[in-house]
């Protein structure tokens, strides 16, 4: 039945669909490209010849490359430049854009800390207080470190004592990130810098005399954004001492891929160092008695069976979330005294609803659940007994619930597709949470409604969507519809609030988003349904949220985009090539879609945990048939497409995106635009600054009003600005 609702509303649509091959009617004049260059390069994998002509285009810092993209970001900019409504998207996004944006706070030392953007500032700026009565105290402001607001706040971490704050920074959007210290009371920094550090935290000795941190090599600077990353270290910093002296404290010479995670112990007593290969929720746990000179580092939990996320410890008992024998997880304490698995105690046993985290606070433990992608949250005390359930205003997300065993209190966020991120405090006695930050947007959330939609896929797997739009939505196919998906590495896509989202809804669209297998949101055997071998179920779930919207009128293929970004510009490419005649417009923004050679670069070689390698042959079969890259087909009518990316994305390389943008441009039939936009000083996304987040918003909503032919732009509040 499903089937032949959908095949009839393409139908009216299309009046037949239009197959792989042949070309776009009515689709306007196709754009003039930059030529792209082909060179004689062919791989073989297990017998099978793989051509590769742009190759060349994986060299960012090669003279053909920047012409290239000079060239290229010439064609896209004259393209946007003529769409009418961009410029009032761009006016309007801004509007939206400045609000008080706050960070949960946590407490250290006696001291509060917390950041806040005052709307239109680049980036979050650093406040301390004594009491939440005081009026705060600017700690570090970002904005002041680069002109351009292109140098962010990547990570902090303060002394137990509340005197120092360990901050981490990242340039022009790079992993790569650099340690300073600051003394709280004065402002000043220290003469203390790290470097060289990659997906590290910060943690302090109880003394406050150092901290441990993870790093990798110094690379070659030339080739630092591309060269893969391996054999990462942990290492102690003694305070007032240059890096070269700082103590290697653990590596493993013969575990290349093997990546660390330092945390002490609120009471100082240990070091837990969680290692990790690649990106799969599977880990060891490692400790190291500080407290016993000489004391070497122990394994705790010695093999990647599951995931252990570490939640606090009481003396010799930790306790940690873990999906071992519990797909949605549970929480286990485990005795150094007794470590084997046969003397583990369940405190909280797997229940229905997935077990996000923990966090262990005022004696008891905040136990964070999923229910069908929403948050719900209950607290019960250290032996498992249920407390009370927090009581959450709607449809939504947390997070937060930080703090040390004896607090008396913890602070928490919570949004939704209309509710602007609000900052809770939590009385752990009491149970009673109080609003500490609740920002105010030029909107009325009254004028919008979420609702949540369960769809079949393909092989009758049930799965879930929100869909956001204004009320009194009108099923009749003509809403213009932006659908939103991810479906990879455990990562589930909740509710979350988005000026970007409000004013594409204000223009008169739909925003959907679907919950796709891959993710997290029902477990571990949810993600493990989107992995390797069975990778297609995602791209089938997504296609699958698609011909549900459109078989029930909500929108038409003539009027849906799609979009996603990393893991989603992967999902994207997929959907396209395989679903061309569903689609009006694709934007995938700093995708991996070239998943033969995804593995060369930077840290791509961990994502082999969800993806599998093209070094084995029957992941090499399974990853050649979804390759966005290697499956476009010359005189295919693909959807206007907009591919997005930058030039310090040391994540997701953008030769992706680079060699995705001229194989598409050289097989596109018809009018159809394939453009590449291609961001300068930025990176995969974490720290871009506001101001270009708006630009590159306006870009992708000016785009779309354009191709899915839709004629209303937001109205500006008070006109222009």
């Amino acid at each position: 039945m499903r089937h032949a609702l959908l095949v009839a509303a393409l139908a009216a649509a299309f009046g037949a669909s239009p197959a792989i091959g042949q070309t776009c009617p009515g689709s306007g004049t196709p754009l003039s490209y930059p030529l792209a260059k082909k060179v004689d390069q062919t791989d073989n994998y297990f017998g099978t010849a793989i051509a590769d002509p742009y190759r060349w285009l994986e060299d960012a810092n090669s003279a053909d490359t920047k012409a290239w993209v000079d060239a290229e970001n010439k064609v896209t900019q004259a393209y946007l430049a003529q769409i009418p409504q961009r410029e009032a998207i761009r006016q309007r996004l801004t509007q939206l854009w400045n609000y008080e944006r706050y960070s949960v706070p946590f407490k250290e030392g006696g001291r509060y800390f917390y950041s806040r953007n005052d709307g239109l500032q680049n980036q979050a700026v650093l406040y301390t207080m004594k009491s939440l009565g005081d009026a705060p105290r600017l700690l570090l402001d970002p904005n002041t470190l680069a002109a351009d607001g292109t140098v962010a706040l990547s990570g902090l971490a303060v002394s137990p004592d509340g005197r120092l704050l360990a901050y981490s920074t990242a340039a022009s959007g790079s992993d790569w990130n650099e340690i300073r210290v600051r003394d709280v009371e004065t402002g000043k920094d220290l003469v203390d810098h790290i470097k060289w550090v990659k997906f590290s935290n910060t943690a302090w000795t109880k003394d406050g005399k150092g901290f441990f941190y993870s790093r990798y090599d110094e690379p070659k600077e030339a080739t630092k954004l591309a060269d893969v990353n391996y054999f990462q270290k942990v290492y102690y910093h003694r305070l007032g001492t240059p890096q070269a002296d700082d103590m290697l404290v653990f590596d493993r010479p013969d575990q290349g891929e093997w990546g660390f995670t330092a945390n002490t112990t609120d009471d100082g007593r240990y070091l837990v160092i969680i290692v990790s290969k690649g990106t799969a929720h599977k880990n060891r746990v490692f400790y190291k008695d500080l407290k016993t000179p000489g004391a070497q580092v122990q394994p705790l939990v010695d093999n990647f069976d599951a995931a252990y996320d570490f939640v606090d410890n009481v003396g010799t008992v930790f306790y940690f979330v873990t999906d071992r024998k519990a797909p949605r997880q549970r929480i286990v304490a485990v005795d150094l005294k007794k470590p084997q698995e046969a003397q583990w105690k369940t405190v909280v046993p797997e229940r229905g609803q997935t077990l996000v985290s923990a966090h262990m606070v005022g004696n008891k433990l905040i136990a964070d659940y999923l229910a069908d992608a929403r948050s719900v949250v209950s607290i019960v005390d250290l032996n498992g007994k249920p407390v009370r359930d927090v009581a959450l205003p709607g449809i939504g997300t947390v997070a937060g619930f930080g703090g040390k065993r004896g607090d008396t209190e913890t602070f928490f966020s919570f949004t939704g597709f209309t509710t602007p991120t609000t900052i809770y405090r939590l009385d752990m006695a009491r149970g009673a949470a109080s609003v500490f930050r609740q920002p105010k947007v030029q909107f009325d959330p009254n004028d919008y409604e979420t609702r949540q939609q369960f769809y079949t896929s393909r092989d009758g797997t049930r799965v879930p969507m929100f869909i956001v739009s204004k009320k009194g939505l009108k099923l009749d196919g003509s809403n213009p519809t932006y659908l939103y998906g991810y479906g990879g590495f455990n990562i589930s896509i909740t509710p979350a609030f988005s000026p970007a989202n409000l004013a594409w809804m204000e223009m008169g669209g739909v925003y959907a988003v679907a919950n796709l297998r891959g993710g997290g949101e029902y477990g571990e055997a949810w993600h493990e349904a989107g992995t390797k071998l069975k990778k297609q179920n995602v791209f089938d779930d997504f296609i699958g949220a698609a011909e549900w919207l459109v078989a029930n009128k909500v929108t038409s293929p003539a009027k849906l985009a799609i979009g996603g970004g990393s893991n989603g510009g992967l999902l994207v490419g997929a959907a396209m090539t395989q679903r061309p005649d569903l689609f009006a417009a694709a934007i995938p923004q700093v995708g991996v879609l070239d998943m033969l050679r995804f593995h060369k670069f930077t840290i791509g070689w961990a994502w082999t945990s969800d993806y599998g390698s093209s070094e084995n042959p029957d992941e090499f079969k399974a990853l050649v048939k979804y390759s966005p890259l290697h499956n476009i087909k010359p005189g295919t009518c693909y959807p206007a497409t907009m591919i997005t990316t930058a030039d310090h994305d040391d994540r997701v390389v953008p030769a992706h995106s680079f060699k995705f943008a001229a194989t598409a441009q050289a097989a596109q039939a018809g009018g159809n635009p394939v453009l590449i936009r291609i961001d300068t000083k930025a990176g995969h996304g974490a720290g871009k600054p506001t101001s270009k987040q708006i630009e590159e918003v306006a870009d992708r909503w000016g785009f779309l009003s354009k191709t899915l032919h839709m004629d209303a732009a937001p109205t500006v509040a008070g006109g222009a600005d």
